[in-house]
């Protein structure tokens, strides 16, 4: 009888544990620094920032974006925001239209973010992770600056 408690006890913390390392993998999905391959990437319109390499950190109440590159005229380019999962607006920085953000995470490797200036939705970008944690695909639709509409897919490779 006794050994059959130590059965079922270490078969509990074993399952408990498994279960924590998979909850945290799928937090960490968005994670990481990633990017940009022009090659596989499409702008409308155009033209392609020549660079772009993102630093996500992502937990299941946050997500921060560092974003640092080279537009297609040559000028560097840095975007940054720290916003919480609950849909409210928090400031950006670097962003040519908008002046906020909000996230909602989709699920454990998607998240959808709604830029807004003056409180005016601008555009909404999804991102997902592949399922082998090694791509993740952005989709950009809304205005640019000028008032163009816009719909890029970039794809980045994880680094």
């Amino acid at each position: 009888m006794q050994n059959k408690k130590w059965i079922i006890l270490g078969t509990t913390v074993f399952l408990a544990a498994m279960f924590l390392c998979i909850a945290t993998a799928a937090a960490d999905a968005l994670s990481g620094t990633w990017k940009m391959n022009p090659a596989k990437s499409k702008y409308s319109p155009g033209p392609a920032p020549k660079s772009l390499t993102v630093v996500i950190k992502s937990d299941e109440n946050e997500y921060t974006v560092e974003a640092n590159g080279v537009d297609a005229e040559g000028k560097p380019t840095h975007v940054a925001y720290s916003a919480k999962f609950d849909g409210k607006d928090y400031p950006a920085t670097g962003i040519p239209n908008a002046d906020t953000v909000s996230v909602k995470r989709i699920d454990a490797s998607t998240v959808q973010t709604t830029q807004k200036k003056g409180g005016q939705l601008i555009m909404t970008v999804t991102t997902k992770v592949s399922k082998d944690g090694k791509t993740r695909t952005s989709t950009f639709v809304g205005k640019d600056a000028e008032g163009h509409d816009v719909h890029n897919v970039v794809e980045f490779e994880k680094q």
